[in-house]
């Protein structure tokens, strides 16, 4: 499977396409996953338009399997962090046929 851009390359990438410097394309990064951590935590989500929202779900506590000896264990319940894919994104990435 090919490698996904780096954040160098993204950088770079977003400083060519909006014409600004690399400096401000890595501070906007960088501020915009600054915001979408603050306010997943505080609201429990956060929506980039087009592309997905960052959803804090809780999880039950449950029953598992320790895979190498089959004995059952707890699971405590916790928090956890998803993300769901826009239906604009997921149709342009995988098109229904």
């Amino acid at each position: 499977m090919a490698a996904g851009l780096t954040k160098t390359q993204l950088v770079r990438h977003l400083a060519e396409k909006t014409e600004i410097s690399n400096k401000t394309a890595a501070a906007f990064l960088e501020e915009l996953a600054d915001v979408a951590v603050k306010e997943t935590k505080k609201n429990g989500v956060f929506v980039v338009p087009g592309l997905g929202r960052l959803v804090k779900a809780h999880r039950k506590a449950r029953i598992g399997r320790n895979p190498q000896t089959g004995e059952p264990i707890q699971i405590k319940a916790k928090t956890v962090v998803k993300f769901r894919v826009a239906k604009a994104a997921k149709d342009a990435i995988a098109p229904k046929k």
